[in-house]
């Protein structure tokens, strides 16, 4: 079925200059295509001076293009990964080729690097290296104009690759170095492959820095642009002939790119086994990978900066961190993995103080909330990709990641890329790199956000048994009250940076301090201060309890929703906290309703009922409705 296009018309003011300049631009090149001499047009190309003039430019370009890429690819690194006094500076000196006429780039490489310049008399005298009139000056100059072509777009590609990438495979145990040339370069490959042949293509018809520099010698420095500029003044018909040649090396760079020379990494295609099965289950009994280092490493960690707090923790305890948006989860990881200058953590795994420790020596794996599966490898080898940064042999490392696979039950997807993974598939991949990395802390953030209910219930049954015989310590950054109840021994509630409640689960749904947990927990949660009538609350009004604090204590007055009832009239009887109000909002829990009742006399209140009921109460947005609690259905947790 084809896909349907929305055209738009141009206004006429906007069309019109729009044509006039393709027009400006396609006037030149007709004019050469008008004029080329086409039967004579192969003669021309191979006279002698012709096929010389090329050859020399072929070489001349394939080594410019060969220093752009030495010396190009680690400065835009620089530019676009490191923050450095002169930045501007730096990106002002790359531009600057682009916008400086050639002649005075070719100058100005004359006072830098010739016989009499800056730098040429040292090169004569220590090296013997004479650039103007010399091949190697042609070189320098199409460098000097060519290399920013490659900068820009490998920047713009380095600019658009997300760190997570980076930073996961520095937790698998990767060097900088090693991150580099296995996962960055890699990922940008379509920005570096444009670059470098806008490069090629720059430095091949390179004219004015060249022949100001170079100078024009017939077999050593006089490329193709030169033997033009020569032909048109006794030969015009085969200076035609060989723009034309350089003019048809160009379109064909240019189109074969297709637009690409900007460098942004192309966007990941859809994956093409989503909402499919999840496949086979894992083995019951699946062999465990033979892990030499099958140590317990407890925690020891004291966190400083945004984050303040300490953290200890016995081998084999998982922890939920949960807070709101900006209380410090992320944070708090990225400090123990040592990649934030937002908080600083003196780390300690096991006997080993790890705080000195660069990231990819701390054995911290870190599972970000995407997966990050590295897009050019498959399972298999993004599962193997932490024990290879480790000096483990290839074979080795393969055979140990394919029991992972195996383990979580994808080993049968072993070969396959992670475009080609559902939601859930990827995310037990990203388990079992983890996993094999042999961490000794275990980091994951939000590891089954992104998953639909049944994949994620199934995922979470596979990451609680592996759990379960994890030698080191596991943070779960969630904000699901049942990965953080199923998956965890401790629950780190977490405010602003700090430790607000640091307790086993069943305490922490029993007695929340926080109104952000208790509602991630579905209860009703309203702070207020305690009073001889019971509770005043905090958005105002008065909340009668059936337990006493002593009189101004702070507290948190929590309900349950199936502790609210509701009714069409003032209900009398034993209720002592009555209030009307107006449905908000109606949304499905499981085979119960939940309702959002809004009043005057006290904060939003919801109340969870059947639907049965709801068709008797005759419950909708906007009804009027009567809320009652009892007394001694309200808990108080002093805060």
């Amino acid at each position: 079925m084809s896909r349907l296009r929305t055209r738009t018309r141009p206004p006429v003011t906007l069309a019109l200059p729009a044509l006039l300049a393709v027009a400006f631009l396609l006037l030149p090149l007709v004019g050469i295509l008008s004029r080329t001499q086409w039967g004579e047009l192969g003669a021309h190309l191979t006279s002698p001076g012709v096929v010389t003039a090329l050859k020399l430019s072929l070489l001349v370009s394939l080594w410019a293009l060969g220093l752009s890429l030495l010396l190009g690819v680690p400065l835009a690194w620089l530019l676009a990964r490191v923050e450095f006094k002169g930045k501007a500076f730096v990106r002002s000196l790359v531009l600057l080729p682009m916008v400086l006429p050639p002649t005075v780039g070719g100058v100005a490489l004359l006072l830098g690097f010739g016989r009499r310049g800056l730098l040429g008399p040292w090169l004569e005298d220590t090296f013997g290296v004479t650039l103007p009139f010399h091949t190697s000056g042609a070189v320098v100059a199409a460098t000097f104009v060519a290399m920013p072509f490659l900068v820009i777009s490998l920047e713009g590609a380095l600019g658009g690759l997300k760190r997570s990438y980076e930073e996961t495979a520095a937790s698998l145990g990767a060097s900088p170095v090693r991150v580099f040339f296995t996962v960055t370069m890699p990922m940008v490959a379509p920005g570096l492959i444009a670059g470098a042949a806008l490069t090629w293509a720059r430095a091949l018809g390179e004219f004015g820095a060249t022949i100001t520099f170079a100078g024009n010698l017939p077999g050593t420095t006089q490329t193709l642009p030169l033997q033009v500029y020569l032909l048109l003044q006794d030969q015009p018909e085969a200076a035609t002939s060989v723009s034309l040649l350089l003019l048809a090396i160009a379109m064909g760079v240019l189109i074969a790119l297709r637009g690409r020379w900007t460098g942004t990494p192309a966007a990941a295609k859809p994956r093409s086994a989503a909402g499919q099965p999840e496949g086979p289950a894992a083995p019951a009994q699946a062999p465990a990978p033979d892990v030499p280092d099958d140590g317990r490493w407890p925690l020891h960690a004291e966190v400083t900066g945004f984050n303040e707090l300490t953290l200890d923790a016995a081998p084999g305890t998982t922890i939920a961190v949960v807070g709101e948006n900006g209380a410090g989860k992320t944070t708090l990881l990225r400090a123990l993995l040592g990649l934030t200058p937002r908080a600083r953590a003196e780390l300690r795994l096991g006997d080993t103080d790890v705080t000195a420790l660069p990231p990819h020596r701390r054995q911290v794996a870190w599972v970000p909330q995407d997966g990050a599966l590295f897009p050019h490898l498959s399972a298999l080898a993004n599962t193997a990709y932490g024990l290879r940064a480790r000096r483990v042999g290839r074979a080795e490392a393969r055979r140990e990641a394919q029991l992972w696979l195996d383990r979580l039950g994808v080993g049968h997807l072993a070969q396959r890329r992670p475009a080609q993974l559902s939601g859930g598939q990827a995310q037990r991949v990203a388990l079992a790199r983890a996993l094999a990395a042999r961490p000794r802390l275990l980091l994951l953030d939000e590891p089954l956000a992104a998953l639909d209910q049944t994949t994620r219930a199934h995922v979470r049954h596979t990451l609680r048994r592996h759990l379960a015989g994890f030698g080191g310590v596991c943070l779960i950054v969630t904000h699901d009250p049942v990965e953080a109840v199923s998956l965890a021994q401790r629950v780190l509630v977490l405010a602003d940076g700090r430790t607000l409640q640091d307790a086993p689960p069943a305490e922490v749904t029993r007695h929340p301090r926080s109104p952000w947990v208790a509602r991630m927990l579905g209860r009703n949660a309203w702070p207020g201060t305690a009073s001889a009538e019971g509770l005043a609350l905090a958005g105002g009004g008065r909340l009668v309890v059936a337990e006493t604090l002593p009189e101004g204590a702070q507290a948190l007055a929590i309900i349950a929703p199936e502790a609210v009832s509701l009714h069409r009239d003032r209900p009398g009887g034993s209720p002592r906290n009555v209030w009307r109000g107006t449905v908000r909002e109606v949304t499905s829990a499981g085979s119960r309703l939940r309702v959002l009742v809004a009043s005057a006399g006290a904060p939003d209140l919801v109340a969870e009922i059947t639907p049965e009921a709801a068709a008797e109460l005759g419950v909708a947005d906007g009804a009027p409705v009567w809320t009652s609690v009892k007394a001694t259905e309200v808990t108080l947790v002093p805060l």
